[in-house]
């Protein structure tokens, strides 16, 4: 039994991981998910969340903006709308961002057109507040 899977994320800009680990914990539409070598074959819609990834003590995040992963027994490919690893997150910039969305959804109503582009970015800066932190 192999005792590492292969992680692979992409994102339509770059090839942003491609690693041996133990363990990933990835933001599945219904909850998170883990993955372990040896784990059966899955696909899996990614919500917008923090992907972690363990390489024996050490665990590292991502966050990510949504996509898919298709999970085999040897590797986890995830092809992610966005993805930002803790070390490129700015916390600050993405406290400021989270600031923004949170006065703007408190002047929309749920009927306005732009509540949902406002929910996102509010999900979208605490998620990489999550992951920078």
């Amino acid at each position: 039994m192999a005792s590492t899977i292969r992680l692979e994320l992409v994102t339509p800009e770059r090839l942003l991981l491609s690693e041996e680990v133990d363990e990933v914990i990835l933001p599945g539409y219904e909850g998170e998910f883990g993955v372990l070598p040896e784990h059966t074959q899955y696909l899996a819609i990614l919500n917008i969340g923090v992907l972690r990834y363990r390489k024996g003590s050490e665990t590292r995040r991502i966050a990510l903006g949504g996509g898919y992963a298709e999970v085999t027994p040897e590797r986890v490919v995830v092809m992610a709308d966005t993805a930002e690893r803790a070390e490129e997150i700015d916390v600050e910039r993405a406290r400021r961002a989270r600031e923004r969305a949170e006065a703007a959804l408190k002047e929309l109503s749920l009927d306005d057109e732009t509540y949902a582009k406002a929910y996102a970015a509010l999900q979208r800066a605490m998620v990489r507040m999550a992951a920078g932190e």
